[in-house]
C-alpha cells in the first residue's frame, strides 16, 4: 500500500521555532484551525506537543489532505483534515482560538491573503483571555525600513518568475488588511532564516 504521507523539508527546520510561539500565545487549552496544512507535518508535531489544544487542518488539495490525515493518525487532539480554500466563502463555524497560517499567502495570489484575514474575522473567538483570538502568520515579509535579506529577494525574485501574483508581501499591507478586519496591531516575532511570525488579536467588543 502506497505510503500517502508528504515530506516538506522545511517542515523539520521551522516547527520547533514555530511551536515555541504557539506556546508562548496559547492558552492551556484550546483550539486551532490551521489553513493551508500542507502536508500534515506541522499540525502533527504540534498537536503532540501540545495534548490540551485541538488541531483543526485543512487544505484545498485532496492528496495534502490525505497526507494530513496519515501524518496525524492516532492522535487525539486532531480532527480529519479539512477541504478549505482560503477565498471560499463557506469555512468551518468555530469560534476558535488560534488560526495558523505557515508559508501561504506568498506562494497565493492576494485574494488568498484577503480571504484569510475576511475568514479569521468571521471564525476566531474575541473572548480568548485578555486580547481575543488570534491570526498568526509564518513566513517571509517584506517591511519598510529594514533591508530584505539577499535569500529573501531571490525567493520573491523566483516566486514572481512562476507566477505574476505570487510573491514576498509587504507587511505594511497585510497589517492594514488585519485592521481593516478588526485586528489590533501586529506582534512581530523574529524567526530563523529571516522569516517572521506575525500574530493579530481580534479586537473585543
Amino acid at each position: 500500500m502506497t505510503d500517502p504521507r508528504q515530506h516538506a523539508p522545511a517542515a523539520a527546520r521551522n516547527r520547533d521555532p514555530i511551536l515555541e510561539v504557539l506556546r508562548r500565545l496559547l492558552p492551556e487549552r484550546g483550539t486551532v484551525l490551521e489553513v493551508a496544512s500542507g502536508s500534515g507535518e506541522h499540525a502533527a508535531h504540534f498537536a503532540t506537543a501540545l495534548p490540551g489544544v485541538v488541531f483543526q487542518p485543512s487544505d484545498p488539495d485532496a492528496a495534502r489532505r490525505a497526507s494530513i490525515d496519515a501524518w496525524c493518525e492516532g492522535i487525539a487532539n486532531v480532527r480529519p483534515a479539512l477541504a478549505l480554500d482560503a477565498t471560499a466563502g463557506a469555512w468551518p463555524a468555530g469560534p476558535f482560538d488560534l488560526l495558523l497560517c505557515c508559508n501561504m499567502i506568498h506562494i497565493a495570489p492576494w485574494a488568498a491573503a484577503e480571504g484569510l484575514v475576511a475568514g479569521a474575522g468571521r471564525v476566531l473567538s474575541p473572548n480568548v483571555e485578555d486580547r481575543g483570538g488570534l491570526l498568526l502568520l509564518y513566513g517571509p515579509f517584506r517591511r519598510q525600513g529594514v533591508p530584505t535579506a539577499p535569500g529573501n529577494e531571490a525567493f520573491d525574485a523566483d516566486l514572481r518568475a512562476r507566477n505574476p501574483e505570487w510573491g514576498l508581501r509587504d507587511l505594511e499591507a497585510v497589517d492594514a488588511l488585519a485592521r481593516a478586519a478588526g485586528f489590533g496591531a501586529p506582534e512581530i516575532t523574529e524567526m530563523p532564516a529571516n522569516n517572521l511570525c506575525v500574530a493579530f488579536a481580534l479586537r473585543r467588543g
